[in-house]
């Protein structure tokens, strides 16, 4: 049950619908010339012709996009959040809204011609995932799409790094944060990412970001530096600073001071989502007033538990588990 009386967090991305479904062996990624285990972008057509071979009765069809599983884990926590994104007017923009609505996210979409965006995601017999993405109405969300008001009532801006390639997108939100007095985080999302837009992503952060949230690989990218080094360096210019470390567990710095945090151990089935589902835990530790250390567990302990499951979302049934997790490590501090 979402707590309306804890700080909103904002969150843009691109709104997707995964589309999971098993297959019997790989001959169906070569005939789509899918490389094993990667994530490959398609036109429409393509992917209407892949989802045709592969959709059955099991199939499952899920939200996704990178902040959309980070918004939809916060609600599932109880937090208070809202999610802007662009979808299509087709039967996967009205799952997404519906599913986004019925866990008390507020939903700020806007519409497109082309189809809602979506990731085929097809799982070999060895559980090894290939993914074939088109993503269609997500892909034109433009800076003219930010509504009068759209800010009020939240304090946290979360913005997916996926969206950098769209300067103007990105800026405008920011700044349109910064003026309605929000505080305004950016995940980095991949390091090719940050390769491709380091000058402007590091003139961004200097001027109108507050909270960061990087890897090891996108934290190298951004500085040069090593996991420590890198930290420190990206902390110069925002709040607060989040480094991911893998198997070494995470590092934040708020202000001076530097917390460490450990992994939770956990039998790792598939890593996707794992990154979104530390983001949302931090942000639920953030908005109750946590402290960092107890937030960065809140997150160690999510990331964890997501990346037993298949794709980026836990099962419903499982949450009220996770949150008697939760509210132990709250009660410990």
């Amino acid at each position: 049950m979402v707590n309306k009386n804890i700080p909103a967090v904002l969150g843009i991305g691109n709104a997707l619908v995964d589309v999971i479904s098993v297959i019997k062996d790989d001959s169906l990624l070569q005939k789509f010339n899918l490389p094993r285990g990667s994530m490959t972008l398609v036109n429409a057509e393509r992917s209407q012709q892949i989802y045709a071979a592969t959709f059955s009765e099991s199939s499952k069809l899920t939200t996704g996009g990178s902040v959309a599983n980070t918004m939809r884990s916060l609600a599932n926590m109880g937090g208070n959040g809202g999610y802007m994104g662009k979808v299509g007017r087709d039967k996967l923009g009205d799952l997404f809204k519906d599913d986004f609505e019925r866990r008390g996210l507020r939903t700020h979409l806007t519409y497109s011609e082309s189809g809602t965006g979506r990731v085929m995601a097809l799982v070999s017999p060895d559980s090894e995932r290939t993914m074939a993405t088109y993503l269609g109405a997500a892909s034109e969300l433009q800076a003219y799409d930010y509504m009068p008001g759209l800010f009020n009532g939240y304090k946290y801006l979360y913005m997916e790094g996926y969206l950098v390639f769209n300067h103007d997108l990105i800026k405008a939100g920011v700044e349109k944060a910064k003026a309605a007095g929000l505080k305004v985080a950016i995940d980095l999302s991949s390091f090719n990412v940050v390769e491709a837009n380091l000058e402007f992503l590091k003139d961004l952060i200097k001027n109108n970001v507050d909270i960061v949230i990087a890897n090891e690989e996108e934290a190298r990218s951004f500085t040069g530096l090593e996991p420590e080094a890198a930290l420190h360096e990206i902390a110069k210019d925002c709040e607060l600073a989040i480094v991911k470390v893998g198997k070494e567990g995470s590092l934040i710095k708020h202000g001076d001071v530097v917390t460490r945090i450990g992994i939770v151990p956990a039998k790792a089935l598939d890593t996707t989502g794992a990154g979104d589902a530390y983001a949302a835990g931090f942000f639920y530790g953030l908005t109750n007033g946590y402290s960092m250390a107890v937030s960065g567990k809140i997150a160690a302990l999510v990331s964890g538990k997501v990346v037993e499951v298949m794709g980026p979302n836990l099962p419903d049934h499982q949450w009220p588990e996770v949150m008697a997790e939760i509210n132990k490590i709250v009660a410990e501090d």
